[in-house]
C-alpha cells in the first residue's frame, strides 16, 4: 500500500516512493492481538524533499506539523486508533492528505482598514460623556 501514490488534489499527488511505512506495536484495547500483532503504523513523509509540493507548501506544512516534523524535515504521522493495520494505514495516509490539502489552502486576503461611522464615533463619546457625569456624581458634595 505505501507503493501506491497518494492523491491529495487535482495538482497533487505524492508518489509511492515517498512514503515509508513501518509498523509497531499499539498500546490500548484488543486483548492478545495487541501483544502479538503490530498494528499501529508510522508513516514517514519528507516535507521539506519533496518533489510533489512547492515551497509556500512545504513551509505552510512545516508550521502545521509542529514536534511531529524532525530536524531534517521529515514528518512522522503515527496511527494506532484501530485495531486492524490495514485501518491504521488508512489513517494514517488520511492524516496526512489532511494535513497538506490545510497546508495548500490560499492565504487569507488581507485585512481592509476601516474607520468608524460619524454615528458610532458620535454614540461613543455621548456614552464617555454620560459615564464621566456618572462618577462625578458619586464625589462629595460641593458647600456653598
Amino acid at each position: 500500500m505505501a507503493s501506491d501514490p497518494l492523491y491529495i488534489n487535482n495538482r497533487i499527488t505524492i508518489a509511492g516512493w515517498e512514503l515509508t511505512e513501518q509498523f509497531v506495536l499499539a498500546g490500548g484495547p484488543g486483548g492478545q492481538n495487541v501483544n502479538k500483532v503490530s498494528t499501529a503504523v508510522q508513516l514517514f513523509f519528507s516535507i521539506l524533499g519533496s518533489p510533489a509540493l512547492n515551497d509556500r507548501v512545504k513551509q505552510n506544512a512545516a508550521k502545521l506539523a509542529g514536534k511531529r516534523l524532525s530536524k531534517e524535515g521529515v514528518l512522522m504521522i503515527e496511527a494506532n486508533r484501530f485495531r486492524s493495520q490495514e485501518r491504521n494505514r488508512e489513517d494514517a495516509r488520511e492524516r496526512l492528505k489532511e494535513l497538506i490539502l490545510k497546508a495548500a489552502e490560499p492565504p487569507p486576503p488581507p485585512r481592509r482598514k476601516t474607520k468608524p461611522t460619524k454615528g458610532s464615533v458620535e454614540r461613543r463619546l455621548k456614552e464617555k460623556s454620560g459615564r464621566s457625569e456618572v462618577k462625578k456624581m458619586r464625589g462629595r458634595p460641593g458647600g456653598d
